[in-house]
């Protein structure tokens, strides 16, 4: 394979690949004659066709097989192994014929690459030769003994995936039955390969030295050598007995070569390996072949056992059994003293060198098979073996791996078994070898595991107790040998030096605490083996000792076997072992008990208490404690009991014991590690006689003063055991233990609540965790301790979480909370039952109330509040599963209802405590239904605790401000009579909400969540009426916050129930409304006024009128009497009635007005009441009864005649009743409804009555200005101003045809009186009303005048504003040009931009922009005392507007100075902010308005001062902060025939001061329309701000600009050029929309010019391009000028394509009438002041511009002429 990146030859322009050398071999037919290709060995060349039809044979090779087999050929790793994939894919794929083909040649092929160095091409090799073999199946016979030997080789490979690829590949082959008789087959040839692999082959011979490393030939070699040897031992071990034997004679001259032999010390541990596991199969299979070579295979073996490699370890040990086994005489061909055994014990001392687990387990067969002779003297041999094996053990290494040593001491434990049982001739010898083996060597052994940490969890004590039984059962078997006699002496040998060895440990002062516990521990394993837990990782397998007696074998295994597989019988081994065990043992116990009291008493030694009270657990006996008692005695007379009550105690050792020593140590305060003293107590508790021995033991306890931590102990121990537990449970019952907890929980309680914690937190929490473990733990479904005593428990508990509740110093008793709620959690969830004692119902619902208040009142955190939740749900679910099977009252539903009831009504929540209180009410109500799924019951009666009854509902109504009234009265859907407001309780004050909002919407939420559930079942209709009641409540106080146009905390309060779905759409999902809407009819008809507009709205959602309702007014009898509430409910009905019936409920108010006297005509049930129903039918649309509305107005004017005091004409309304405001404001407004829907024509009188009333009430409200603050009085103005609106529009609207039917002078009379005696009133009214607030908030009362007051104003004319009446105001140092009327006009009228009320805003700005147009003529006079000579000039705009901006720059930029550019900020409607910025808008809308109007030389210096004010610059970067991202109008549009996206700059801004649109989109939409019209007038001055922006902004605008209005500019621009009207003589203009171009011919003479403008896609930010089209008769030069002239007026001047046009035309004619370009500006007419060149140098003669001489100079700081140098004079 070429490498990819080399430096190839010239002319080489590929780089080499194998694989297209080899294909290019197979095509070039006939240039290449062969192939060579390999054997199975070296010198046999092998032959691969390379071409076809060569021979006959050739032609069955496929031609991508021959390809296929020649890439094999090649060096490279890579092309072999996908050469190899390839083969396996096609022996797959391809026809079994063609793939015979390839036999032939595969062995040779396969011999070589099967050895190949690389790994991957190894197993590749097998996976295709697998692949072959399932394609050729039997035709792989002849070839077979070519491939054996290799294929073997290849199963042994040292790459296991290698590996097994053969094996499967093998496997396929042959089925495992047949195998051995291939092999069988193939047996001589596998021979010679492996023969020639292990004797003749070298590096040099497998490997070409030329071309491989010789790194890689060796590995290679020692590769195969160690699967030649490998292969060997499977030719062995598979081929049958009677083979093995055939093979003799080959293997034989394979054994006498020394060759093979020297591979016992190759320096590769696997060839190493390989040859022991090969000795051991020659053993195996042929051992008189060994035999014959022991001198060499013993010498190989046995002086190898110190080989320390892993690898080589287990092979080698095998190979060492397997020896000195089969070779019997083995030990005569070495020298084992000074060869074989020195090498073990270096072994052994070293710990086996980290294979102690591979080596160690063989020990016992070794040192068992050798021979008498070699292990002379016995004494020493042993001694040196067992030493070396302890020197091994506390190597670092056996300590620190758990299996390393465990193998060790086993091993040990073994050998020394097997060596004990060894028999001597001679006694004394015998004696002293035991001895030795005792003394010298076990108890050393124990000592240093008892020392080492790491060791004491060994398997030591569980093989001495086994070993220790051994012995015992051969010293209880008499025997005529003395067997017993030996084995009793070793024995008592044993215990006596184990018992020095222990004393030696414990008899200490500093005793080292952990061999103490493994003293203890050893000694309860020695007690008991089978019953201390055995450690996991024990071997199961079990060594047999072989005795000469073999029945006595057969009893001890039968006995073992029997004790193995039966655990039950524990009992009987320890009776088994008690003889010969029990004694030697409790007096090794008594003995180490002894010395520790002694420590423990006058040394005060703790670890030596511990180790005390380990052995008591183990051999509580009262023989123990009697000896600890005498020895107690010796040292210390002290007593802790008088001697009086020490004498009833005196029989039973054990319990004068706690007398006098454990309760001296239980008192002890320095400790605080009790758990040991504990179980001494349960010691002495299990050597006691009865359990009323045990309880007067533990009252007495409990009575003393000692820790309550060793109490918990006591009940812990007792918890985790049952033994443990019958030995205390009659004191867990009694009464000192429980009224001992009664105090205590009292003792907490105290110290919780007091304002600092004193006690330390530990000690806290162990009584805490003791409570709660009495009160939560049962046994038996009984409770610890008594009942009575855990109800105590628990009301104690309870009394402490209400003062908690209670006090409300923020996190001091929280720990307190905590504690209770963690002991409530857990008997609540533990207990059955426990929910019915009245106890603990309390604790319940205090933990319910925690739950359901806001954290501001508990300061508790929200881990606490959670922790608390959790345990009144798991309360609650307790409680309910209880009820359902008892079928008992509930205290806790009861109380916790009256509580939630008194909650809400107290009028003392604000949201978030509602928010609170819902959850947690919906909660339980959850709960409920989950537990009476079928009944309701519950829920039912929660529900009906918690519900306001009558009275109550009413009281709650009570604090409801009447506030509401102002908005329906305003608009007219209700209509009063009375003086509604007594009080005016201003809501926004207060963050509270009414006790009525907080109960409805609780209610509601339960309501819908019993809907919800489905629950509502017995006693159907009077659960219906309640719940049709709750929601009629919930739609009562939605409609009160409606009608008060949700102030802050009612609009949170609605988003609230949004959120919890508390909504009539989910009402009437769930439910029936019809109920509902005939309860809201009733008490509309009672009440009337709110309950009337709930049932309109809900009208208004179900779109239906019930037949109920018509009945109202379709009564047989004509029409009932109208009280408030009847008048009320037809009024809100009216707009939902069918015309029929809309008509006939006017015949009869129709009928009634006619028939009213003097005296009806204000009460509700007169003229008032029907008029009202007549205005209100008649505002929602018109109805079938036109004719009548004149007849009405005649009767109106008959009133009038007959009663002018009823109608308020020009009066003061001080003393004016409720009743006659409210006639009259009903009569007002049916003025405009009959103007809007009357045919016939009204005749002069009637004319005149309106005229005249409308100015006569206009006067009244205009007198009556200090009392707006009266509703009635201020509706009544408002209506007055609304009826001036409605007779100005109907002026404004009358065409010719219209006012044929008018009376003749009435429209003059109009113009020239009536209209002017509006506004003379209402102008000046506007002024004082805003001179006297300065500020009327949205929504207030004072508003609404202004609202109505401004929409009059907006009908003024242009010549009535010119001619007021108002007061001359002027500001010193004004700048002006205006007429003193104007000046003052503008001085007044400019701050109301600044106020803070639309309305007024509004109209100002509608009565301006009628005057902006007037403005600059007032400067053209001006313009001429700005002469050429001075430099730039700058003109103001009207300075009144001017001085308004200012102070609204300054104002916007505080509030919008943090928002980046190009962000949208949000402006809430009707805020301050709101007023300011919509000030600020209209004031810029009139001034861009008044630019518009301006001519061009004016235009130049307005824009310098917006310049120099850096006015402009504000206002653009603030539309970038105003004006939203995506621009997209939502409104109602007019209809535009494209289908385009209708966005802020396609449609129209309507500014109606009602403010019909939707306010949120106004000042967004107002925004765009500035930004708008500021791009159109001003693109130049935009233009500059946009190229000085930073990158952010400038990309923001240009994108903004691209996207939403340069589409509409251009289109307006290009459709402005297409309109145009002006003409110009000489030059055509045309325009193309589609590419934005405007095409201008100029032609005189013979001069022929084409210009063409083209539009960017930015218009109008980026440049507007002039190209030059046809230019005949123009120099260049000059031509260059026209146009950089032409695009400079267009890209740096504000003006339209036209005016540039226009000018540049201007230039032309001039250039052709002689005149010539100023030599500055290179244009004729100056730019800015449309000037011509005038000022001439008297050298040169060339006429400058004066502005562009004085540029010159100022800039140049010189007084040359710019052409010739020369002064200029």
């Amino acid at each position: 394979m070429g490498g990819k990146n080399k430096q190839r030859t010239k002319g080489n322009l590929r780089p080499s690949s194998s694989g297209r050398a080899a294909e290019l071999l197979a095509k070039e037919r006939g240039t290449v004659p062969g192939f060579i290709g390999f054997g199975t060995s070296q010198n046999d060349l092998g032959y691969v066709p390379a071409v076809q039809g060569a021979e006959e044979i050739d032609s069955l090779v496929d031609a991508d097989f021959r390809m296929v087999l020649r890439k094999l050929s090649k060096r490279d790793i890579t092309t072999k192994l996908k050469a190899m994939q390839e083969f396996g894919t096609m022996c797959k794929e391809r026809e079994a014929e063609v793939v015979k083909g390839v036999l032939p040649y595969w062995p040779r092929i396969y011999c070589k690459i099967s050895l190949d160095h690389d790994r991957r091409v190894r197993e590749a090799t097998q996976q295709s030769f697998e692949q072959l073999i399932l394609k050729v199946k039997k035709h792989l016979a002849p070839y077979l003994k070519s491939i054996m030997g290799y294929w073997l080789i290849a199963q042994c490979d040292t790459y296991s995936p290698a590996a097994s690829a053969a094996k499967v590949a093998f496997e396929k082959a042959f089925p495992s039955s047949k195998q051995p008789e291939a092999l069988v087959f193939c047996k001589d040839e596998i021979l010679n390969v492996l023969q020639d692999h292990l004797l003749k082959e070298t590096p040099d011979t497998l490997s070409d030295p030329q071309t491989v490393p010789e790194e890689e030939r060796e590995a290679k070699f020692f590769r195969i050598l160690t699967c030649s040897l490998l292969a060997l031992k499977k030719l062995l071990s598979m081929l049958p007995k009677t083979e093995v034997r055939s093979l003799e004679e080959k293997l034989m001259s394979l054994l006498s070569q020394s060759k093979f032999w020297k591979y016992s010390k190759h320096n590769m541990p696997q060839v190493r390996s390989a040859f022991f596991e090969l000795a051991s199969a020659f053993c195996q299979y042929l051992p008189e072949l060994v035999k014959a070579e022991a001198p060499r295979a013993c010498t190989a073996v046995l002086l190898s056992i110190d080989d320390s490699d892993a690898v080589v370890c287990p092979a080698l040990w095998e190979a060492v059994l397997y020896a000195i086994t089969t070779i019997e005489d083995c030990w005569a061909h070495v020298n084992a003293k000074k060869g074989v055994l020195p090498k073990l014990w270096a072994v052994l001392r070293e710990g086996g060198r980290g294979l102690a687990t591979v080596i160690y387990p063989n020990l016992l067969p070794f040192i068992s098979k050798v021979p008498a002779g070699i292990a002379e003297p016995k004494l020493e041999y042993f001694r040196t073996f067992f030493s070396s094996i302890i020197q091994g053990l506390s190597s670092e290494r056996a300590i620190a791996s758990p299996s390393e040593s465990s193998a060790i001491i086993t091993a040990f434990m073994e050998c020394l078994r097997f060596a004990i049982l060894q028999k001597i001739d001679e006694e004394d010898d015998q004696r002293q070898i035991h001895q030795m083996l005792v003394y010298d060597q076990l108890i050393p052994l124990t000592n240093a595991v008892l020392k080492e940490p790491r060791l004491q969890n060994g398997p030591l004590f569980y093989q001495i107790a086994e070993t220790l039984s051994s012995w015992e059962g051969k010293a209880e078997l008499p025997s005529d040998d003395g067997t017993d006699e030996v084995f009793q002496k070793l024995l008592s040998n044993f215990w006596d030096h184990l018992l020095k060895m222990c004393v030696l440990h414990v008899d200490t002062l500093d005793a080292d605490e952990k061999s103490l516990f493994a003293i203890s521990g050893m000694l309860k394993i020695l007690q008991n083996p089978k019953g201390a837990t055995k450690l996991n990782n024990r071997k199961s397998l079990k060594i047999r000792f072989t005795d000469e007696d073999e029945s006595e074998r057969n009893a001890e295994n039968g006995k073992v076997m029997e004790m193995r597989n039966n655990d039950s019988e524990i009992e009987a081994d320890l009776q088994h072992s008690s003889l010969l065990r029990k004694e030697p043992l409790e007096n090794l116990v008594c003995s180490l008990a002894e010395l520790s009291i002694v420590y423990v008493n006058e040394q005060k030694s703790d670890r030596h208490l511990k180790f005390l009270s380990a052995l008591l657990n183990s051999f509580s006996s009262n023989r123990v404690f009697q000896v600890l008692l005498e020895q107690g005695n010796d040292a210390s007379s002290t007593q802790a009991e008088s001697p009086d009550e020490m004498k009833v105690h005196y029989e039973n050792p054990s319990v004068r014991f706690l007398y006098m020593n454990l309760i001296t140590w239980l008192k002890e305060d320095w400790r605080r590690d009790t758990h040991f003293l504990v179980d001494i107590l349960y010691s002495v508790l299990n050597c006691c006689d009865s359990n009323d021995e045990r309880k007067i033991i533990l009252d007495n306890l409990t009575k003393m003063d000692l820790k309550w931590i060793i109490f918990l102990q006591i009940i812990q121990k007792a918890c985790s055991s049952t033994t443990k537990l019958s030995l205390v449970s009659d004191w867990l019952k009694g009464d000192t233990l429980g009224e001992r907890l009664v105090m205590l929980t009292d003792d907490l309680c105290h110290l919780g609540l007091k304002p600092v914690a004193t006690s330390s937190d530990s000690f806290s929490s162990e009584r805490w965790t003791l409570l709660s473990l009495v009160l939560s733990q049962h046994v038996k479904n009984e409770s610890l301790i008594g009942e009575t005593f855990v109800e105590r428990i628990i009301d104690k508990l309870q009394a402490a979480l209400s003062k908690a509740k209670d006090l409300s110093e923020a996190g001091n008793t929280e720990p307190l909370v905590s504690l209770i709620c963690d002991v409530a959690s857990s008997f609540f969830s533990s207990v059955k039952g426990c929910l019915l004692m009245p106890s603990s119902e309390d604790l319940l619902l205090t933990i319910f109330q925690l739950c359901a208040q806001r954290q501001d009142a508990t300061h508790l955190t929200d881990l606490l509040l959670c922790k608390l939740k959790h345990t009144w749900m798991s309360g609650v679910n307790s409680l309910v599963h209880q009820l359902r099977s008892m079928q008992k009252q509930s205290t806790f539903l009861h109380k916790s209802a009256l509580w939630v009831k008194n909650q809400i009504q107290s009028s003392s929540l604000d949201v978030k405590s509602l928010q609170v209180l819902i959850s947690a009410v919906s909660d339980l109500l959850s709960k409920l239904m989950e537990a009476d799924r079928q009944s309701g019951y519950l829920v039912g009666a929660y529900v009906e605790h918690v519900m306001p009854n009558k009275t109550e509902w009413e009281k709650l109504h009570e604090p409801l401000s009447t506030e509401w009234m102002h908005k329906p009265l305003l608009e007219g859907r209700l209509s009063m009579n009375c003086e509604p407001l007594a009080s005016c309780v201003k809501l926004c004050d207060t963050t509270k909400l009414p006790g009525h909002l907080c109960t409805s919407a609780l209610l509601s939420k339960m309501v819908l969540l019993v809907l919800e559930n489905d629950t509502v079942h017995e006693n159907c209709d009077v659960e219906r009426r309640k719940i049709d009641n709750i929601i009629a409540e919930l739609l009562y106080s939605l409609q009160w916050v409606e009608e008060l146009e949700n102030p802050p905390p009612l609009q949170e309060y609605l988003h609230m129930l949004e959120e919890i779905h508390v909504t009539y759409e989910k009402f009437r999902m769930l439910s029936d409304t019809t109920g509902l809407q005939q309860t809201l009819f009733d008490r509309s008809e009672e009440h009337g006024r709110l309950w009337s507009l709930t049932l309109a709205k809900v009208i208004r959602a179900e779109n239906a009128v019930s037949c109920e309702m018509k009945q109202l007014f379709k009564t047989t009898e004509g029409f009932p009497p109208l009280t408030e509430g009847r008048l009320h409910t037809l009024q809100c009905l009216s707009p939902f009635l069918l015309e029929e019936e809309k008509n006939e409920l006017v015949f009869h108010c129709v009928a009634k007005l006619m028939t009213c006297t003097q005296i009806e005509l204000s009460s509700t049930n007169g003229a008032f009441g029907c008029l009202s129903i007549l205005n209100s039918c008649l505002n929602d649309s018109s109805i079938d009864c036109d004719h009548l509305l004149p007849g009405i107005l005649k009767v109106i004017i008959s009133w009038k005649n007959n009663s002018e005091d009823s109608f308020l004409f020009s009066c003061n309304l001080k003393e004016t009743s409720a009743q006659l405001l409210g006639f009259n404001i009903e009569v007002i407004r049916y003025i405009p409804l009959l103007l809007k829907y009357s045919i016939a024509p009204l005749d002069n009188s009637e004319w005149d009555f309106i005229m005249c009333s409308m100015l006569a009430w206009l006067e009244t409200t205009s007198e009556n200005r200090s009392l707006y603050h009266v509703p009635l009085v201020q509706i009544f103005a408002c209506v007055s101003c609304d009826l001036a609106s409605a007779l100005s529009s109907y002026f404004e609207a009358a065409t010719s045809k219209t006012t044929e039917n008018l009376p003749v002078n009435l429209i003059s009379e109009w113009k020239e009186f009536f209209s002017e005696g509006i506004h003379n009133l209402l102008l000046p009214l506007l002024v004082k009303i805003t001179g006297e607030t300065k500020n009327a908030s949205e929504g207030s009362f004072q508003n609404s005048v202004l609202t109505s007051l401004g929409e009059a104003l907006t009908y003024i004319s242009k010549d009535q504003l010119l001619n007021h009446k108002l007061p001359a105001k002027f500001v010193a140092g004004q700048k002006t040009n205006l007429p003193d009327k104007l000046q003052t006009l503008l001085n007044t009228l400019s701050p109301l931009l600044l106020f803070r009320a639309r309305p007024v805003q509004i109209s100002v700005y509608h009565m301006f922009y009628k005057l902006m147009p007037e403005l600059p003529k007032f400067d053209d006079e001006d313009l001429k005392s700005y002469g050429d000579e001075e430099e730039e000039s700058a003109l103001s705009p009207p300075a009144a507007l001017m001085s308004v901006l200012a102070t609204q720059e300054v104002l916007l930029e505080n509030i919008l100075e943090c928002i980046p550019v190009g962000e949208f900020a949000v402006i809430q409607p009707l805020s301050d902010e709101f007023c300011l910025v919509l000030g600020y808008l209209l004031t810029w809308k009139l001034t861009l308005a008044f630019f518009k109007a301006a001519s061009s030389q004016l235009r130049v210096l307005y824009s310098q001062y917006l310049r120099r004010t850096k006015s402009l610059n504000k206002l653009l970067y603030h539309l970038f902060r105003l004006m939203p991202e995506s621009p997209i109008f939502s409104g109602p549009t007019s209809e535009v025939p494209n289908k385009d996206t209708k966005t802020f700059f396609t449609e129209e801004l309507r500014l109606d001061v009602k403010g019909t649109g939707v306010l949120s989109s106004q000042i967004p939409h107002l925004a765009c329309s500035v930004y708008h019209i500021t791009l159109k007038d001003l693109p130049a001055m935009v233009r500059l701000w946009w190229n000085s922006c930073e990158k952010r902004v400038f990309n923001v605008v240009d994108k903004f600009t691209s996207k939403y209005v340069s589409s509409v500019l251009s289109a307006q621009e290009i459709a402005s050029v297409q309109t145009s009207t002006q003409l110009f003589n000489g030059m055509t203009v045309k325009a193309r929309s589609a590419a934005r171009e405007v095409i201008a011919t100029y032609s005189v003479d013979d001069i022929f010019i084409e210009l063409i403008i083209q539009l960017p896609s930015n218009y109008p930010l980026g440049s507007i391009t002039v190209e030059s089209g046809k230019r005949v008769g123009v120099a260049v030069q000059q031509w260059r000028n026209w146009m950089l002239q032409l695009s400079t007026y267009l890209t740096h001047q504000n003006g339209s394509i036209m005016e540039g046009l226009s000018l540049w035309k201007n230039n032309v004619d001039k250039r052709f009438e002689g005149v010539e370009d100023c030599m500055i500006c290179f244009s004729v007419i100056h730019g800015s002041n449309y000037s011509l060149p005038k000022k001439a140098c008297r050298t040169c003669k060339k006429k400058f511009h004066s502005a562009c001489l004085y540029k010159w100079f100022t800039s140049s700081n010189k007084s040359t002429c710019p052409l010739c140098r020369e002064t200029f004079f």
